[in-house]
C-alpha cells in the first residue's frame, strides 16, 4: 500500500502568493523613495562591495560591515549580486524568508497532532501577524532569514534530525550577533522543558560561545568600539559585560522598566494577534524569547517595543509554538465547534421468544471539538492585521513626495559613474553601488565637499535626520564652490556635478 504523504498544496499557494505580495510591497515602497540608508542602504552597499571583491566598509557607518552585527551571512548573500547587482535581490530574499516561515509552522502543528486544516489556519495567522507585513516594509534586515530557521531548528530537534538542527543553528548565528542569546535560550528550553538534552546542549553552548566571540572580538575588531546598540542601555553601563553585570547587581533599574505601562502595552501588542491560542499552562516556549523580550523592554529606544521594526522578530516563533501547544492540548479562547452526538437506538435481535435488546451507538458527526473554529482564527487574525498593519502607508505617507518623484528619477539617470555622492537619506539606497555615499543630514553643512563627485539634494523633502534649513545651507555653500556646477534642476531637486558647466546660471 502506498504511504499517505502530508498534503500542503493549498499552503504552498498561500506561501507563493504571500511572497509575491511582500516583494511587490517592498519594491513599490523603494520605487516611491521611502526606503532609507538605514538600514537598506547599509546592507545593499556592503553586499555590493563584497560581490565586487572589495572590502565592505560601509560609508554610512564608517567601518567594516562585520563590525555592525557580525552578520557573516552577508557573504553568501553576495553571490546573488554576482549574478546581477540589484537591491531587489534583498527584497526577494526577505519576502521568501518571511513567507516561508509558514511551512515549518504547518509541520510543527501537524507534528503536534493537529489536523491539517487547523495547521493551515495557524500558518495563515502567522502570515497575517502584523509584525510580518510591517517588517517586510521596513527596508531589509538579515535577521529575517533567521525566522524560518528558528522554527526549522525546533522541528528538527523534535524529529531527531541532528544535522538539520546544527545547520539551522549556524544559519541563525550568522544573521545577527544578538540572535546568539535567542539560540542559547532556546537550548535551555529544549534541555529543560523538551527533554532534548543533546540538541539543547548544542544550542546553549553554541549561542553562548558565538555571543562572546561576536561581541568581544569580531565587532570591536572591525568597528573599533562596542556594539552600536549598547548606547540604548547607557543607564546600565557602557559595555556588554558591564550591562550584564548591572542586570544582576542593580535589579531595581530593571524592575522600573519591566513594571511600566509602556511594557504592558508592548506585551499586549505582541499577544493580541494570537490571543485565541495562548494558554497560561503552555507558555514554556517563551523561555527562548526571554532574551529578546528583556532587550526590548530595557532599551531606551521606543522603536524596540512595537510591531513595526525588526526587534520583536525573535519572539514571534516562540509565540507560535505556544499557540500550537495550547491548541494541541485543547485550549483556546475563540468559539469552538461543538461536538454533536446522534446518540443511539435500541434494536431487537434473535428469533422467536429468544429476543434480546442491544444498543447501537452512531458515530460522532464532528470529531474536532477541542479546537477553535479555524474560520474564527483567520477572522481574528484578519481583524488584528487590519488594525495594526501598516498597509495604509501606501495611500498616505508613501505618496507625500510624489511632487518630486519624477524629478528625482530624472536626476538619478544623470549619475552615470560610480563616483562618490552626497544625497538625502531616502535617495541614498538608489546610489549605493559605489564605495562612498554620504548623507545630507544635520551636521553635513560643514562636510568636506572635495570628497564628492555628485551632490543630489531634495529641498521639499530633505529626508529623515535633515531639514530644509540644512539643504539651504548646503546649497549656499555649493554656490560658492566653483568646482561644482548645476547639471540638473527641477521641482527643487538639485544635482551638482564636479566640473560640469551645464545650467550653472540656473542656480
Amino acid at each position: 500500500m502506498k504511504k499517505n504523504l502530508p498534503r500542503f498544496g493549498t499552503l504552498s499557494w498561500i506561501i507563493t502568493i504571500s511572497t509575491i505580495i511582500f516583494f511587490c510591497c517592498s519594491s513599490i515602497r523603494h520605487a516611491l523613495f521611502h526606503s532609507s540608508a538605514f538600514d537598506l542602504g547599509i546592507f545593499d552597499q556592503s553586499i555590493y562591495l563584497i560581490s565586487q571583491g572589495k572590502e565592505p566598509i560601509c560609508s554610512f557607518i564608517g567601518f567594516h560591515i562585520l563590525g555592525d552585527h557580525a552578520a557573516w551571512i552577508l557573504y553568501p548573500l553576495s553571490l546573488l549580486y554576482k549574478i546581477y547587482p540589484d537591491v531587489h535581490w534583498l527584497f526577494a530574499v526577505q519576502a521568501v524568508a518571511l513567507a516561508l516561515g509558514a511551512l515549518p509552522i504547518w509541520h510543527l502543528a501537524r507534528q503536534a497532532a493537529l489536523k491539517a486544516a487547523s495547521a493551515q489556519a495557524i500558518a495563515v495567522a502567522y502570515l497575517l501577524y502584523p509584525l510580518v507585513f510591517n517588517l517586510n516594509l521596513f527596508d531589509f534586515h538579515p535577521e529575517v532569514m533567521a525566522l524560518p530557521a528558528l522554527l526549522a531548528a525546533v522541528l528538527a530537534a523534535r524529529l531527531g534530525k541532528i544535522w538539520w538542527f546544527t545547520g539551522a543553528i549556524l544559519w541563525i548565528l550568522g544573521c545577527k550577533a544578538v540572535l546568539a542569546l535567542t539560540v542559547a535560550a532556546m537550548g535551555l528550553w529544549l534541555l529543560v522543558f523538551e527533554n532534548q538534552r543533546l540538541y539543547g546542549a548544542i544550542a546553549l553552548l553554541a549561542g553562548i560561545a558565538w555571543f562572546l566571540i561576536a561581541t568581544q572580538l569580531i565587532i570591536p575588531l572591525f568597528s573599533g568600539s562596542e556594539a552600536a546598540a549598547v548606547g540604548r542601555y547607557a543607564y546600565l553601563g557602557s559595555s556588554v559585560l558591564e550591562i550584564a553585570q548591572n542586570l544582576l547587581l542593580k535589579p531595581w533599574l530593571v524592575l522600573e522598566k519591566v513594571f511600566s505601562l509602556e511594557t504592558l502595552e508592548y506585551l499586549v501588542l505582541l499577544i493580541l494577534p494570537i490571543i485565541w491560542g495562548v494558554s497560561p499552562q503552555h507558555l514554556t516556549p517563551l523561555v527562548a524569547a526571554i532574551p529578546s523580550l528583556v532587550i526590548n523592554i530595557l532599551s531606551e529606544s521606543p522603536a524596540q517595543r512595537n510591531l513595526v521594526h525588526q526587534y520583536s522578530l525573535p519572539v514571534l516563533p516562540f509565540l507560535l509554538l505556544v499557540v500550537i501547544a495550547s491548541l494541541a492540548a485543547g485550549k483556546g479562547w475563540l468559539p469552538r465547534v461543538s461536538e454533536k452526538r446522534c446518540g443511539g437506538k435500541n434494536e431487537r435481535t434473535g428469533r422467536g421468544g429468544d429476543k434480546q435488546t442491544r444498543r447501537i451507538e452512531i458515530p460522532h458527526k464532528i470529531s474536532f471539538t477541542r479546537l477553535p473554529n479555524r474560520r474564527w482564527i483567520i477572522l481574528w487574525s484578519l481583524i488584528t492585521f487590519l488594525a495594526l498593519g501598516k498597509y495604509g502607508y501606501f495611500w498616505s505617507i508613501y505618496l507625500n513626495s510624489l511632487d518630486t518623484w519624477q524629478a528625482t528619477r530624472e536626476a538619478l539617470v544623470q549619475i552615470q559613474t560610480p563616483g562618490s555622492v552626497l544625497t538625502a537619506p531616502q535617495i541614498a539606497p538608489h546610489l549605493t553601488h559605489r564605495q562612498v555615499v554620504k548623507l545630507a543630514i544635520a551636521g553635513s553643512e560643514c562636510a568636506n565637499l572635495d570628497e564628492f563627485e555628485y551632490i543630489l539634494l531634495n529641498l521639499p523633502h530633505p529626508g529623515f535626520g535633515s531639514t530644509p534649513k540644512v539643504v539651504v545651507s548646503l546649497l549656499a555653500r555649493i554656490k560658492n564652490t566653483p568646482e561644482f556646477q548645476l547639471s540638473y534642476q527641477r521641482d527643487d531637486i538639485y544635482l551638482f556635478t564636479r566640473g560640469n558647466q551645464t545650467l550653472q546660471s540656473q542656480l
